[in-house]
C-alpha cells in the first residue's frame, strides 16, 4: 500500500523526478551477491509503490562487483553505480552515496541481505510521521531477532558495546550502533555525512555522536537479522582498528563540525 506523506522540496533537484527513497548499498568484493541485493531492493520499492533509486557504491573492489551491478541497469530502473579505486572504507562509500542521493529519505543497507528490505517500513513510518530525524534498525531492540554469531564475533561485539556506551558516551537507549540498516531524512543525512570524517567501519558511531550533538531525534526499530558468514570483519584486528577509530572520533566530535576533510582520512 502506498503511504501518503508530505514531500520535502529540494530546489537543487527541480529538474529531476521527486523520489521517496534512496537506497545506498556500500559494496566491497560483493560480486557474488550484489545482483541479489539490487533485485531485492528493486522488488521492495516496486511492491510498496515507492518512487525510489538504488545507489551501489563499489568501494574499490578487486572483483567484478561494479561490472555485475552495471549489468542490471537495463533491468532495474533508477539504478546508479559508483566505483572508484583504491578501497577507502565503508564510511567513505556511504558518504559518497549520500552525496548522490535524491530521495526525501535516504537509507543505507549492507550488502548480503542480512536484514530483509520490508523491515524498512517501520523506519519509514517513523520518519514520515515526524517521530524522529534518524531511524536505526536494531538487532537488539525488543521484537528484533538475530541468529547466533561465532564466539569471537560475540566477544568483539561485547567489547564494542562497552567502548561505545561507557567511553564514547552513546546513551544506552541506542542499543545497536552497527546495524547496517539506517534511514534518515534527506537534509539530516546530508548534514551528518557532510561532517563525518571516519572512512572505516566506525562511521556509524561518529554519525550518531554528531546527531546527538545537534539534538537530532534518533529512534530504533526492531529488525530480523541473519549473520553473513562472508564478513569482511576480522574479530581481532578489526577490534584493534575500531578502537583506534573510536579514539579519533572522540577527538573529532569534541572539536565540533570539521571545516574540511583534508588530511582527515
Amino acid at each position: 500500500m502506498r503511504h501518503h506523506h508530505r514531500s520535502v522540496h529540494h530546489p537543487e533537484s527541480d529538474d529531476a523526478e521527486q523520489l521517496d527513497l534512496s537506497v545506498v548499498i556500500p559494496a566491497f568484493q560483493e560480486g557474488r551477491k550484489i545482483g541479489r541485493d539490487i533485485r531485492a531492493a528493486d522488488a521492495f520499492l516496486r511492491a510498496r509503490g515507492l518512487r525510489g533509486e538504488i545507489i551501489v557504491v563499489d568501494d574499490g573492489s578487486a572483483d567484478d562487483t561494479a561490472e555485475r551491478a552495471r549489468h542490471l541497469q537495463d533491468e532495474v530502473a533508477n539504478l546508479f553505480v559508483m566505483s572508484y579505486s583504491p578501497n577507502r572504507g565503508k564510511g567513505y562509500a556511504v558518504r559518497r552515496g549520500v552525496e548522490r542521493a535524491r530521495g526525501d529519505i535516504v537509507m543505507f543497507a549492507d550488502a548480503g541481505l542480512c536484514v530483509p528490505y520490508d523491515a524498512a517500513l517501520q523506519g519509514l513510518a517513523l520518519l514520515w510521521l515526524d517521530m524522529c530525524d534518524v531511524a536505526h534498525g536494531s538487532r537488539r531492540a525488543r521484537g528484533g531477532a538475530r541468529r547466533a554469531q561465532p564466539l569471537l564475533q560475540r566477544v568483539g561485539s561485547q567489547i564494542h558495546r562497552w567502548l561505545v556506551h561507557l567511553i564514547m558516551g552513546v546513551p544506552l537507549r541506542i542499543s545497536d550502533t552497527q546495524c547496517g540498516f539506517k534511514l534518515y531524512k534527506r537534509e539530516v543525512a546530508r548534514r551528518l555525512y557532510g561532517e563525518v570524517i571516519t572512512d572505516g567501519f566506525m562511521f556509524d558511531v561518529e554519525a550518531i555522536m554528531r546527531a546527538l550533538q545537534h539534538n537530532l531525534r534518533i529512534l530504533e526499530f526492531p529488525v530480523p537479522f541473519s549473520n553473513d558468514t562472508d564478513t569482511r570483519f576480522h574479530p581481532l584486528w578489526g577490534t584493534v582498528r575500531n578502537i583506534t577509530e573510536l579514539a579519533r572520533i572522540r577527538r573529532a566530535v569534541s572539536q565540533g563540525a570539521p571545516r574540511s576533510r583534508a588530511g582527515a582520512r
